[in-house]
């Protein structure tokens, strides 16, 4: 029996897609990251830095995967993220103005809209000189957050097995791009879809990464059955560290059924006025003058699936993430003290979100992540916040088990990234792979600068082709013609490098504009 406190692994996965179009001077989908930025990444960072201010202590985990990382230290997309703050600033002024005039209801949140919007320029313009991966590196370097890596353009990596030089080029630029940007290699990784495969841990070891997180059943099937389930690490064979996800911990932010998010206190997600205000009024703020999109500014609060919905109560909603924190650290603290009495060591409870859920999804999510950590800090002899670092320097000696196949998609494997919707892109990955290791046999050491350019492109546009998210979108039927888009694209690209190469008749011009449209990953890394 343990009478040590246990341990709380709080992880976010903040990862999007690489978006960007130098070709067009505005691009909806690039709203993604410009978005998450003001809703999820800068109240992240604020909230650290308000509770480093506040001398309380925490220990988190995020990823910040290469693709985000690499739209972070972009020019093009920080100039527009400019934009688009002062063009919601303007906005803003003219809510303001609107609301006091016909609809009063909502003056106040008109303002507290625009209050936040000068706050994210302060962070982003101001602080942090439009390098906002500075401001996570502040906290990486000072020890209150680890950051680790991810596959370098998010490729589901199980998928991948007929083709393990894919494989170790992902893990192996990841780690690459996040010691360049961040200034040093990381000791774990988020697998994409936190798919894993048996094996997979030796190409980890190959980079220096030291442990990775897994779905649950990935741990409770493995072989032998872990003593401790999902509440101690445990070692493959090669010594890599594995960690669990804790479902109970999950359950209550995750599920939209029971999950803290739905409470009709906080603010209703769904309701904008992009879509509620006339077209004339909006045209300027929305995509093209006419596709209605969200701004961002909402002015109601959860109330059932009906068009009737209450005023959102800003203080209301903040009342309500200091109860839900408490609800879920009582609820920790009880789910400590019943497994301590089985366990010869801290029970570690690893809970990983997305990112993005605190802040764009969930518009409060922020706070009540802050008020989690204060409540840690305050009931620290039951339970403490900690890091899979922490965890293996504490307790070096664990448990050797083989994981299973799994991931944290629907029904834990494959089938939503292989699927009726999206299989048909698989051949092309598999086939791009294997030309990929042709062209690299052949020209990896050619000294002609013009091939080495042209080898380098093919690289990007390769990974660029086996980001996980397309797979996704096509699942989902969200924004389908944009992901067929993007993979055609980038097939097409790499088949014209790939057959210019090999025939000697590659155009400067076309692989110059390659080069400016897709240019993730500087050429020291690929």
């Amino acid at each position: 029996m343990s009478n040590l406190p246990g341990k709380l692994i709080i992880v976010l996965h903040a990862h999007l897609p690489f978006v960007r179009h130098p070709e067009n001077e505005r691009h909806l989908e690039e709203r993604w990251l410009f978005e998450a930025i003001t809703e999820t990444y800068i109240p992240l960072l604020k909230m650290m830095e308000r509770l480093s201010n506040d001398g309380v202590p925490f220990r988190l985990t995020m990823s910040l995967t290469p693709t985000l990382l690499a739209m972070f230290e972009d020019e093009l997309l920080r100039v527009r993220y400019l934009r688009f703050l002062d063009e919601h600033l303007e906005l803003a002024s003219r809510e303001i103005d609107r609301t006091y005039r016909e609809a009063r209801d909502f003056h106040h949140l008109a303002h507290m809209y625009k209050t936040r919007f000068e706050e994210c320029r302060g962070v982003f313009a101001d602080q942090y000189d439009t390098f906002l991966a500075r401001g996570f590196r502040r906290f990486y370097d000072e020890g209150s957050l680890e950051i680790i890596t991810c596959a370098a353009t998010h490729m589901f990596l199980p998928l991948a097995q007929p083709t393990p030089s894919a494989i170790r080029r992902q893990i192996a630029v990841g780690c690459a791009y996040h010691e360049r940007v961040l200034g040093r290699r990381p000791q774990g990784i988020w697998l994409p879809e936190c798919g894993y495969f048996p094996g997979l841990e030796m190409k980890l070891l190959d980079e220096g990464i030291r442990y990775f997180f897994v779905d649950t059943h990935a741990i409770e099937h493995g072989d032998p059955m872990p003593v401790y389930g999902v509440h101690a690490p445990v070692y493959c064979e090669n010594g890599v560290a594995a960690f669990g996800r804790d479902k109970e911990s999950s359950k209550s932010v995750w599920s939209a059924e029971e999950g803290y998010p739905g409470d009709p206190s906080y603010r209703d997600f769904y309701r904008d006025i992009g879509f509620d205000l006339p077209l004339d009024y909006v045209s300027e703020f929305i995509h093209d003058g006419k596709v209605r999109i969200h701004t961002g500014f909402k002015y109601h609060a959860i109330t059932g699936k009906t068009a009737q919905k209450r005023v959102y109560n800003a203080h209301r909603a903040w009342e309500m993430t200091v109860e839900h924190a408490g609800n879920f650290c009582f609820n920790r603290c009880k789910q400590v003290e019943h497994l301590a009495d089985v366990m010869d060591r801290p029970p570690v409870i690893v809970a990983p979100y997305d990112a993005e859920l605190f802040g764009h999804w969930w518009f409060e999510g922020p706070l009540f992540l802050e008020n989690v950590i204060r409540k840690c800090a305050e009931n620290s002899e039951f339970v403490q916040l900690a890091t899979a670092p922490d965890c293996l320097e504490e307790f070096p000696v664990n448990q050797v088990v083989a994981p299973i196949f799994s991931s944290w998609g629907d029904k834990g494997f494959s089938n939503f990234w292989l699927s009726s919707a999206n299989e048909w892109i698989y051949p092309h990955l598999l086939e791009l792979a294997g030309r990929m290791d042709e062209l690299e046999a052949r020209f990896q050491h050619h000294e002609n600068g013009f091939v080495r350019r042209a080898l380098r492109q093919a690289k990007r546009e390769l990974m660029l082709l086996q980001a996980s998210d397309w797979a996704f979108i096509m699942q989902t039927g969200t924004v389908v013609d944009y992901a067929v888009s993007r993979t055609k694209a980038h097939i097409a690209n790499f088949n014209h490098i790939y057959e210019g190469l090999v025939t000697g008749t590659l155009a400067e011009e076309f692989l110059a504009d390659c080069e400016w449209k897709n240019n993730i990953f500087p050429d020291d890394i690929l």
